[in-house]
């Protein structure tokens, strides 16, 4: 009773385990399978496994153990229910081998190299002892072999085939080691190659930007080889791995040896892990994987290793959410309609039906002869197994077989044909032949594609993309999400319908697997030292560069008429800008030009309203009238500078500056001559008077101004000013701006200017103190003085600054040295001339001289 509670408790497990010492009628049923024909194909691959945990010896019996146990993989009998459906519509086809029946002899294999070898020898010679080069017993006639589902199983049996050159059709995942034409040259491989799986795995990860990736595969020449590959297409993707672990194949499924590198997939910041390999060599892998409930992965596998075998027992939700790569095939309605009306009655030469049906519908076998009692479930199919256990579709390793059929078939047909085309009295109910004559057309039907068979799929095979549902438990689906074509454009081959994939529990949206977080626009990738590509810093673009896409290693700068916005992740257009007359400044200095102008008119008026006083007399007339007319153009100089520059006022401001002001300072120093001329000169007193009634030092105005004259027409010839764009000065913006040109002809000019004002400082200064009423050398000495302090203090505020703050600094010179020339000089005169007229008088001149000169002889 106990016996039967264990096995019901595990009705609904994809994996079954039973012991010999119970269900009795599981070790008299045979494990093989003959369906008879004419023409049989022997068929060699495992449906259950032997095995022992304990290894607790025999007594009596060597090499056995005491604790033998079955496992059951009853996934893999849908392989053998591929090979029935293909021979019954074979058979039932009248256009191929007709009235010729074909048949198959099925051996499950158990995982041990001795027995795989004894089971192929017993098929070949037809006794259970089997001898070299005999045949006894088998009526019918063999044609070829199937194996599967590992190469190794393949191996094994091509080794002892290919001494008899027996044809062997592969159904398992090509290996290249069984292409090897020198050593299997009898071996034919369904499976499509492998050849653009790396190519779609990569292209996965580009499409969902995981860059940062674990690898689990065999520690074997298929692992070797499909790491090289993933690693080249991953380098050249910018995709690392952050980790690499190479699984040994010693480590089987039954294997209890916690694997001591399972922290490393616990603690990788990787969230996708890729799985390549095949049944023999991730078994014990999936198993542990499975146990340790790692929900927070999302692993892309390949088809060989089927997740659904252990849904329910070993990876309840380890593997839900999984990404699968399959070889596309043809979907087979007629499959699934064949499945759904097999069962024990219909076919009593399957020794596989009575189990399913005593495990999971409960039917009982006969004491007597261990079979199934009679009309028991009638209504009962595989349809009605959960998916987990028993998938309806037919799988890709099924499809390998069909078309393994297919082959053998069509060949027969082949040599059949040219039977009857040789020996035409021949009825055509017979066919002899040798297994090894089935090469030449084999190899027929793999060069000229001359059959719907897809035979040679090896070079430009298509991937089916499958999701693993497995939540709520035991639901085991596989639903296809997208397809994978290497032989459409490059920017097309992954098809994808994202909205359908079910990820793990522990996502809510599409996972990240990264090294570093995404550096977001505006940022650069930053490679960190000693660490893998992916891992980086993110820094800000540098200033006038932009980046407007994730993870880029450089950033874009900028056109020099663009500017980055502060996000510094797009160029903005500059904005053109100048010193404008609707600008504040620009208000501000139009005013103060202006009213200043205005002033000097004033007080050019009053010069000339009042031009026979003795002050106005006293001081030059004609000189401080060409020095107001002088002041008034040069504070209206600045308009030049102020408004969006063009070629005529880029000329013009230097020359009318250049200009104006040496007409001011030499008209100045005139002035400061004059009065030296008139009191400290020790000529003869004909020559004083002849030079001031001459008015000798009028002529240094144009002998001054005809220098800078000559200065500027040297500066217009050589490099004359023009509109300049400075996109550099001020944020956002490209300044317009009157390139000097040339800039020692400006400095020229400048310090021309400086010059005459230094040496009528110097004249003026001299003559400060000399006996005359209305002696203004004081405050032309003054004036000067100022005037040479803002132009000297203006060369290095100048060169520090630029766009509008240097013109403004530039107006701001201008407008200072001009107020004060006409402040400095002309306010006294104006004071005196408005407010104390009685001071600007003859009578009060007289007095003023009387008391001077008594004041002289006292003393």
């Amino acid at each position: 009773m106990s016996s039967w509670i264990f096995i019901l408790g595990f009705l609904l497990l994809a994996t079954l385990v039973c012991a010999y010492s119970g269900f009795e009628c599981y070790v008299k049923i045979k494990e093989d399978f003959h369906h008879k024909g004419d023409v049989v194909i022997g068929v060699f691959f495992p449906i259950h496994i032997v095995y022992t945990i304990n290894k607790d010896p025999h007594a009596s019996l060597q090499h056995y153990f005491k604790d033998f146990h079955l496992q059951y993989n009853f996934r893999n009998y849908e392989f053998l229910l591929a090979l029935v459906f293909a021979v019954e519509e074979i058979n039932r086809n009248p256009y191929l081998l007709s009235n010729i029946s074909l048949g198959f002899d099925f051996y499950n294999l158990p995982y041990n190299e001795l027995q795989v070898l004894m089971n192929a020898a017993i098929w070949l010679t037809g006794m259970s002892n089997p001898f070299s080069n005999y045949n006894c017993g088998k009526e019918n006639k063999a044609a070829a072999v199937i194996t599967g589902r590992s190469w190794k199983i393949s191996a094994h049996i091509g080794t002892l085939l290919q001494l008899y050159k027996f044809p062997q059709l592969t159904f398992g995942p090509f290996d290249p080691m069984l292409s090897n034409q020198g050593q299997f040259s009898s071996v034919y491989q369904m499976a499509p190659k492998d050849t653009f799986l790396s190519l779609a795995i990569v292209s996965l990860m580009l499409h969902f930007h995981w860059t940062w990736v674990g690898l689990l595969l065999p520690d074997d020449h298929r692992g070797t080889q499909m790491l090289s590959d993933l690693r080249e297409k991953m380098e050249s993707s910018r995709i690392c791995t952050a980790f690499v672990e190479m699984i040994p194949g010693t480590w089987t499924l039954f294997s209890n040896k916690f694997w001591k590198n399972l922290g490393v997939i616990q603690e990788s910041f990787a969230n996708v892990i890729i799985i390549y390999g095949d049944t023999d060599s991730l078994q014990g892998l999936m198993r542990n994987l499975g146990q340790q409930f790692l929900t927070q992965k999302v692993w892309v596998l390949n088809s060989q290793w089927d997740v659904t075998n252990h849904a329910d027992y070993f990876m309840i939700d380890s593997f839900h959410g999984s990404l699968i790569f399959e070889h596309h095939h043809e979907e087979m309605v007629e499959f699934t309609n064949f499945i759904k009306t097999v069962n024990p009655y219909k076919y009593p030469e399957d020794n596989y039906l009575p189990k399913l049906w005593f495990l999971f519908f409960k039917c009982p076998f006969s004491e007597l002869d261990c079979q199934l009692v009679e009309n028991c479930q009638p209504n009962a199919s595989l349809e009605f197994l959960p998916r987990h256990i028993f998938n309806m579709a037919m799988s890709e390793e099924s499809y390998n077989i069909y078309n393994a059929v297919y082959v053998v078939a069509h060949s027969l047909h082949e040599i059949s044909l040219q039977q009857v085309q040789l020996q035409p009295n021949e009825n055509g109910n017979t066919i002899e032949f040798f297994p090894w004559q089935l090469h030449h057309f084999l190899r027929k039907i793999n060069v000229e594609h001359n059959m719907s068979l897809d035979w040679n799929q090896n070079y430009d095979a298509e991937y089916d993309i499958l999701n693993f549902w497995n939540f709520p438990k035991g639901l085991g689906l596989k639903v296809k999400v997208g397809t994978f074509s290497p032989t459409t454009p490059q920017h097309q081959q992954l098809s994808l319908h994202e909205q359908m994939i079910k990820w793990p529990e522990t996502f809510s949206e599409i996972p990240h697997s990264e090294c570093s977080k995404s550096c977001g626009s505006g940022f650069r990738k930053a490679a960190l030292e000693g660490k893998a590509v992916c891992c980086y810093d993110c820094t800000p673009c540098p200033d006038h560069e932009i980046s407007n896409e994730t993870d880029v290693d450089q950033c874009v700068k900028c056109p020099e008429d663009h500017f980055a916005n502060k996000e510094k992740n797009q160029c903005l257009q500059k904005v053109v800008s100048f010193l404008a007359h609707e600008d504040l400044l620009g208000m501000i200095f139009t005013s103060i030009a202006l009213c200043f102008s205005a002033l000097t008119t004033v007080v050019l008026g009053v010069f000339v309203k009042h031009k026979d006083t003795p002050i106005v007399k006293a001081n030059n007339r004609s000189l401080s009238y060409t020095l107001l007319i002088t002041l008034t153009i040069c504070f209206l100089c600045p308009l030049l500078f102020i408004g969006r520059p063009n070629t005529i006022t880029c000329i013009l401001q230097q020359t009318i500056f250049g200009g104006s002001f040496t007409v001011a300072l030499a008209t100045v120093l005139a002035k400061a001559i004059t009065v030296i001329i008139a009191f400290r000169v020790t000529f003869p007193g004909r020559v004083v008077r002849w030079l001031i009634v001459s008015r000798a030092p009028n002529f240094i105005i144009p002998f001054c101004s005809l220098i800078q004259i000559v200065l500027c027409g040297i500066w217009l010839a050589t490099s004359p000013p023009f509109i300049d764009q400075d996109a550099h000065a001020e944020y956002g913006h490209i300044i317009i701006v009157c390139n000097k040109g040339s800039a020692i002809a400006f400095h020229c000019v400048l310090g021309y200017l400086c010059f005459l004002a230094l040496g009528s400082y110097i004249m003026a200064f001299l003559s400060r103190n000399l006996p005359d009423t209305f002696n203004e050398a004081k405050f032309l000495s003054f004036s000067m003085l100022v005037f040479f302090c803002v132009w000297v203090t203006f060369l290095p505020v100048y060169h520090s600054t630029k766009g509008n703050v240097m013109v403004a600094m530039e107006v701001f010179s201008i407008l200072a040295s001009s107020a004060a020339l006409l402040g400095f000089i002309f306010a006294p005169k104006c004071y005196i001339i408005l407010l104390r007229p009685d001071k600007n008088s003859l009578h009060y001149i007289r007095e003023t001289n009387h008391s001077r000169r008594s004041n002289t002889l006292k003393n």
